[in-house]
């Protein structure tokens, strides 16, 4: 069984839009620019913020038929890139607490059903 576009949409959307909106506050912000890869030019800061535009705006073409296929195609190369950085927070975190180590292992596998709901929108 074929699971309805609309639903398919939420499921890619929906994560987009709310992760790139918590680049903005400077709480959370603060936590995303320890994901920032150090080798990446500039301040970490315009790397957080910039990834949360690219998230949000990519939500945002998603939303809308006109431009959904080439978003969805943008978004699996964004999706699998951004897995860089949760790879960085399970790498720092592997020494930190179980619940911690667990909430950075975890969040490795779940960019797989995004990646795959992303490609699926083509």
């Amino acid at each position: 069984m074929q699971i309805p576009e609309p639903v398919r949409l939420a499921a890619v959307i929906v994560p987009l839009a709310g992760v790139g909106a918590l680049h903005f506050p400077p709480k959370t912000a603060r936590v995303i620019d320890r994901l920032i890869p150090d080798f990446l030019p500039g301040p970490k800061r315009a790397w957080t913020v910039g990834s949360g535009v690219v998230e949000v705006g990519t939500a945002a073409a998603l939303s809308m038929p006109r431009t959904r296929s080439a978003a969805a195609t943008f978004a699996v190369g964004l999706l699998t890139a951004l897995w860089v950085g949760n790879i960085k927070m399970a790498w720092d975190w592997r020494g930190k607490s179980p619940a911690m180590r667990a909430i950075a292992y975890g969040r490795l596998p779940l960019q797989i059903p995004l990646i795959a709901g992303a490609k699926s929108l083509r």
